[in-house]
């Protein structure tokens, strides 16, 4: 009963406390937000709204690529939206992807069957398939739901044009795509496809000047589609300004460079005036864009030919009237000669040409034949085989001058894209 009793140890008791509240404080709060392991770590969720927005950013400048990533990002965040169908649809039209934005107006349609922008979209998705019929059963129906949607007035001014260049056009189509398009734009005067559309109307009805000037109001709206400029570079073109439409082709080829269609078309530019090596130059390039395409390669055999390179012409050429597989893989299959096709008939004469400049007869006198049987109300592909028949015939008096620059006999290509 006389035993001291101990003083308690105050640091101790503190230190244990200390580590006690430590320890609930990283249990309450530490411990809960860390990562667990297997359990994917949460991240913050972009809105549909911000991928829109990011898109039409990219459409602006002219970025369509991106910009249809990033509709498809929206998509994803909000599925059920069948505006961000359509837009996605829009602009995947504008970067040639046509049966892609089909599919995307469809969707659109089967969220909201009564979506007259979808009808819309859709049905200039299938013009430029040359699904011309469908089309305006699509852009009939997009009327129906809204007769003062803009846009489905200026799609059908061109649907209708496209049917008449198809022949499959109803009475008047000409006068009713006038009619169309005057009344896209007073619906809509700030808005790009309805000045596109307008152009192409007029530039249908022959009214260059009038069409490049609305080709340049869709311009001024926004300056970095590719195919605005084309436009403008085939109006310039008809009208024999072909410094501005070479510079116009070639805006359009910085702004997609992976399509094959300004190069083509600057090359055929450069063939009219007679800068054949530059329009070698740039038949190549397209060539490169799209290895497969027997069109491209005809049209370099043709710049080939101007440049007096005969067997690289024929090789070319040859794809296109026989088809084949190039060196590097390439599967190309043939082109049919019909009438009223003038530029196959002019890859098959100028097949005919080079085949016979370098004596190979046999093979050139079958060219010119086909060329007379089948196509043998086109007097320049019937002048073009005599010519093949002519050289024929003289070869056998006097050796082939594989060397010589093309004869003034022969019709050179056609101005014409």
């Amino acid at each position: 009963m006389n035993r001291r009793r101990k003083r308690p140890n105050w640091f101790r008791i503190i230190l244990l406390s200390l580590l006690v509240l430590a320890g609930a404080y990283v249990n309450r709060f530490i411990i809960p937000n860390q990562p667990q392991i297997g359990v994917p770590t949460p991240t913050v969720t972009r809105s549909p709204e911000s991928f829109v927005t990011e898109a039409q950013e990219y459409f602006a400048q002219g970025k369509l690529f991106p910009a249809i990533e990033s509709y498809k990002q929206a998509i994803a965040s909000s599925p059920q939206d069948p505006s961000i169908y359509v837009a996605l649809a829009r602009t995947q039209v504008f970067a040639g992807q046509y049966k892609e934005a089909q599919e995307s107006a469809e969707s659109a349609i089967l969220l909201n069957n009564n979506n007259s922008n979808a009808y819309a979209v859709l049905a200039w998705a299938l013009d430029f398939q040359g699904e011309t019929i469908q089309a305006e059963d699509n852009i009939k129906r997009a009327l129906e739901l809204d007769p003062n949607n803009a846009l489905a007035h200026a799609y059908y001014s061109e649907i209708l044009v496209d049917s008449f260049y198809g022949g499959t056009s109803i009475v008047g189509a000409i006068e009713k795509a006038i009619e169309e398009s005057k009344v896209a734009i007073a619906l809509a005067p700030d808005t790009l496809e309805t000045h596109r559309a307008r152009g192409y109307v007029l530039e249908a009805t022959g009214n260059y000047e009038e069409a490049i000037r609305e080709y340049e109001a869709a311009v001024a709206i926004n300056a970095n589609i590719a195919d605005l400029h084309l436009s403008l570079g085939r109006n310039y073109r008809i009208l024999g300004s072909y410094d501005n439409a070479i510079l116009s082709f070639t805006r359009a080829n910085a702004l997609n460079p992976e399509d094959p269609t300004p190069d083509l078309l600057i090359s055929r530019t450069y063939a009219t005036i007679g800068e054949y090596a530059k329009a070698m130059q740039y038949a190549l390039s397209a060539v490169t864009d799209n290895p497969d395409d027997a069109s491209l390669r005809g049209n370099l055999g043709v710049m080939y030919y101007r440049n007096a390179y005969w067997t690289e012409s024929i090789t070319e050429l040859g794809y296109v009237v026989n088809g084949g597989m190039t060196e590097e893989g390439d599967k190309i299959e043939p082109v049919t000669l019909v009438p009223n096709d003038s530029r196959t008939a002019e890859y098959y004469s100028t097949y005919g040409l080079a085949l016979s400049r370098l004596n190979e007869c046999g093979k050139a006198l079958q060219v010119a034949r086909t060329l007379l049987e089948r196509i043998p109300a086109d007097e320049v592909a019937v002048e073009n085989a005599n010519a093949i028949i002519d050289r024929c015939q003289q070869s056998l008096d006097a050796p082939p001058k594989p060397t010589e620059i093309p004869a003034a006999e022969e019709t050179p290509p056609p101005a014409t894209p």
